[in-house]
């Protein structure tokens, strides 16, 4: 039982969270988002992992709030990252026709620049705005031409300033960019894309550190020559630093897109040999050293105080090669939770959420909240003192009471959880999971594959689920899933033909969110998408 100390510091803190939220218009903190690639829930110390070692977010989470039931907008980057900055389901994107997969070199931007997002909702109240990291949400209008200025593009969403990967670090081109020109870039040698040119040179590294897609650009022989991927993580870091410190003297939103630890698996030398989960944890150990760096930042320039600070993930971990050789080492990615990256089961999107904020969120606590990588503009309007209508809102529900408080009931009752598939769009709602289909609907390689994911996954890493036998669905398993989420959160026991009232209610909830079916072609369209 609590005693009445515990009950009176308490219940201060309440009233200092109550009134923080009054003042908040008034005195806007500092927004540092950190946004990892393909951290799975099991990546971090303060999640259990013990074959990594992450002291800088560790440090974090005993100073704030850890969240266990976040989840990412979608299971796939790209849809997560639209998802994240527009508060909106990525399914909903472009029209109904949605956004599924990772995006192509040549895809133009996806998110219209008319629509809100979290830049823009700052930059309406003043703050400076940048995002340096991975991008991946296209450039352009129509196909994009790396040759022209690459607009419209982040500028054109609020941002005051861009540095960084312009997709993928596993996929060409391989440049960085600034704002809207490749770095390095010379006009008497331009990027050419075709069939018959000789691509130009970059870095590449052995087997063990994964896929890394052969490049298919030619020219540019100076912005390939600055790009390497060992020293990304490092220089990413620099950029956002020296961008803190020189937008200090007034309000400022970064947003912190890291390549860490999507593959390939390519951490600056010193970080080497650091963990004992391969290439695969030492890239964890440069994202941990970036996340420190930034911290150190904020406290060297006395902005700690009033600096709000979210770590979190696009997607759960994905088994390639390098999780493969992390779990043989003893690290489980997505802790014990079914399935991986791009799937719809937890472990493709359930994600580590860290949030601290001196004097507003309570210092070594857990919120077991239900939230989303959408919630973020409802939230951060909440922050900023803004009213947004409820058009631009979108899908997004402001979780601020569960950062600075500890509300009873839940903020969120209801989630549509977004995975490669379209086949597998489903819902969540109370304690019940409804996917509408066999598997995850994300990867299905075997095991010793890059695109490892599935049934057969699900054996191989000793997960249990009453529809797999053998790495295989079984015979005359149940044709859909329902999941009773709060007493099966590692998703053993599909409950499918135990409560078929329950299905019928969540299918008809389903089918009030799922948008029309596409036509043939482009079904056909995302079938033939190769994996990131």
């Amino acid at each position: 039982m609590m005693n009445r100390k515990t009950i009176f510091e308490a219940g201060l803190f309440c009233l200092a969270a109550l009134s923080a939220q009054v003042v908040l218009a008034e005195n806007p903190p500092n927004v540092v988002l950190i946004f990892a690639d393909d951290l799975g829930y099991g990546d971090l110390g303060c999640y259990g992992a013990t074959k990594v070692q992450t002291p800088n977010i560790d440090k974090l989470a005993s100073q704030g709030r850890r969240f266990t039931d976040a989840h990412s907008a979608s299971a796939v980057c790209t849809p997560s990252r639209y998802g994240l900055l527009t508060g909106e389901y990525p399914f909903r994107a472009q029209g109904g026709k949605g956004i599924w997969g990772p995006c192509s070199h040549s895809q133009s931007l996806l998110i219209d620049a008319d629509k809100l997002t979290l830049a823009q909702l700052f930059k309406n109240k003043g703050y400076a705005t940048a995002a340096v990291g991975k991008w991946h949400l296209g450039f352009g209008t129509g196909k994009t031409d790396w040759n022209k200025p690459l607009r419209p593009g982040p500028l054109e969403l609020g941002f005051d300033y861009y540095f960084g990967v312009p997709k993928v670090n596993s996929g060409f081109p391989y440049v960085y960019v600034e704002n809207d020109a490749i770095v390095g870039y010379d006009p008497n040698d331009p990027l050419v894309f075709g069939k018959g040119i000789t691509p130009s040179k970059t870095t590449t590294y052995p087997p063990e550190a994964g896929k890394k897609t052969a490049n298919q650009f030619g020219g540019a022989k100076k912005a390939h020559a600055i790009y390497d991927d060992e020293k990304t993580g490092m220089l990413l870091t620099e950029k956002a630093v020296k961008w803190i410190e020189g937008n200090k003297e007034k309000p400022f939103f970064l947003y912190f897109p890291t390549t860490n630890i999507h593959h390939p698996f390519t951490p600056a030398p010193q970080f080497k040999g650091t963990s004992q989960a391969g290439l695969y944890g030492d890239f964890i150990h440069e994202f941990d050293w970036m996340v420190g760096e930034l911290m150190k930042c904020l406290e060297e320039n006395g902005l700690t105080e009033n600096t709000l600070v979210i770590v979190t993930s696009d997607n759960g971990g994905m088994f390639n090669t390098g999780g493969q050789d992390a779990f043989a080492a003893g690290h489980r990615q997505n802790g014990e939770l079914l399935g991986f990256k791009f799937g719809v089961w937890e472990g493709g999107q359930r994600v580590p959420f860290i949030a601290t904020w001196p004097g507003n969120i309570q210092p070594n606590t857990v919120s077991g909240q239900l939230i989303s990588g959408v919630d973020m503009l409802a939230t951060f309007a909440a922050i900023t003192g803004q009213t947004v209508e409820k058009k631009q809102l979108a899908d997004s529900i402001n979780v601020l009471p569960a950062l600075v408080g500890d509300p009873a009931a839940p903020l969120r009752d209801t989630l549509v959880l977004c995975p490669f598939r379209r086949t597998h769009l489903s819902i969540r709602k109370g304690k019940w999971i409804y996917i509408p289909g066999q598997g995850s609907g994300g990867f299905k390689g075997a095991p010793g594959t890059h695109a490892a994911g599935g049934p057969a996954c699900v054996s191989f890493v000793g997960n249990v689920n009453s529809d797999i036998e053998g790495g295989k669905i079984k015979t005359g398993a149940p044709p859909a899933q329902l999941y009773d989420i709060e007493a099966d959160v590692n998703q053993t026991t599909n409950l499918y033909n135990q409560y078929p009232e329950v299905v019928q209610e969540m299918q008809a909830l389903l089918k009030s969110h799922e948008p029309a079916k596409p036509p043939a072609s482009e079904r056909t369209s995302q079938k033939k998408k190769k994996s990131r």
